[in-house]
């Protein structure tokens, strides 16, 4: 099923708002004051519509759908020394690849989720995920409280982001049925390889090789 465009809509506000203004213009040169203020503030709400879809539309473009599960990343990693790895992530369906120092014993991947109710989901929105970090992590926690921290954003922040707006203001964007955080780690170890994969309960890591495999058994 094609996804509804937010552009799509702001554009047919922005224009309907327009006209809306133009006809409050004529009628108050016509004197026609009452009428006029009631285009005008017609044509005000509906370019404001247009302007907040449109920022929504921009947001979600820093998000990928989510319609099942499906591949997000492939992470392999080199040992460079005791508790040091670089991680060599690739991100689905783009092919983009990122080098990572990472200190510690585990890899750590994070993920944004936004999920839809109401009008958004009789539109057929699916949900929408954005990759936020990656970092390294400590077995032993008094390790990992004293330890050198290694973590990454995946990303830049959005000037408008719609997942902090819907934990701040819940009761202003009662389309957005929840906004979680979701996150997967396991061991790294040399050579190891792991594909990332993420639905909608969330990231899920399995190996694809066999220092990976390994790394996960003998993990504790």
């Amino acid at each position: 099923m094609p996804q509804p465009n937010p552009e799509v809509f702001a554009i047919a506000f922005a224009s309907l708002g327009l006209i809306a203004l133009v006809v409050a213009l004529r009628r108050l040169l016509h004197a026609h004051i009452f009428a006029a203020t009631r285009s005008a503030l017609l044509g005000l709400l509906l370019v404001t519509g247009a302007a907040f879809l449109f920022a929504f539309s921009m947001t979600l473009h820093t998000y990928a759908r989510l319609t099942y599960e499906q591949p997000v990343a492939q992470l392999a990693f080199v040992a460079l020394g005791p508790q040091l790895y670089t991680a060599t992530l690739v991100r689905a369906p783009s092919g983009d690849v990122e080098t990572f120092a990472l200190n510690g014993d585990e890899w750590q991947l994070d993920a944004r989720v936004l999920k839809w109710r109401g009008v958004a989901n009789l539109l057929g929105m699916d949900s929408r995920y954005r990759l936020e970090r990656l970092g390294g992590r400590s077995v032993e926690i008094e390790q990992e409280r004293s330890a050198p921290r290694s973590v990454y954003a995946l990303g830049a922040a959005p000037a408008l982001d719609l997942w902090l707006l819907a934990r701040a203001y819940p009761r202003w964007l009662p389309f957005v049925d929840a906004v979680y955080g979701s996150a997967t780690y396991l061991p790294m170890a040399d050579g190891a390889r792991y594909q990332v994969t993420i639905s909608q309960t969330g990231l899920v890591a399995r190996p694809t090789n066999e220092a990976a495999e390994s790394a996960v058994g003998n993990w504790h």
